[in-house]
């Protein structure tokens, strides 16, 4: 999706990220209001994601030796999740992974 000076597309690791943060929030409720608040949290990640890295990605702490590898944290609640991207080229950003702050670290 292209918001802004970058477009911010997700590789195949990070929609399959996306889609366990979903399923880890919706085994953790049964009611519609749940499954509204789940949607709306995968919603909210993936739109502050898109529209901060769309702007400027560069401004994000570095995630190892390579200065176009970063991480943005997103806070919700008391916590927040992280995605991993690269900066590939002068246009293009790939989210490489996300996870919830309190998971591991990335593989």
């Amino acid at each position: 999706m292209k918001t802004g000076g970058f477009a911010v597309r997700y590789t195949d690791v990070a929609r399959e990220d996306l889609l366990r943060l979903f399923d880890f929030l919706l085994a953790r409720t049964d009611t519609a209001e749940g499954w509204e608040a789940a949607q709306r949290t995968i919603d909210c990640l993936a739109e502050a994601i898109e529209r901060h890295l769309a702007r400027s990605p560069f401004i994000f702490r570095k995630a190892g030796a390579s200065a176009f590898v970063r991480e943005i944290v997103i806070s919700w609640g008391h916590a927040g999740y992280v995605a991993l991207y690269e900066i590939e080229g002068a246009d293009t950003v790939n989210i490489l992974a996300l996870r919830h702050q309190r998971d591991d670290e990335f593989d």
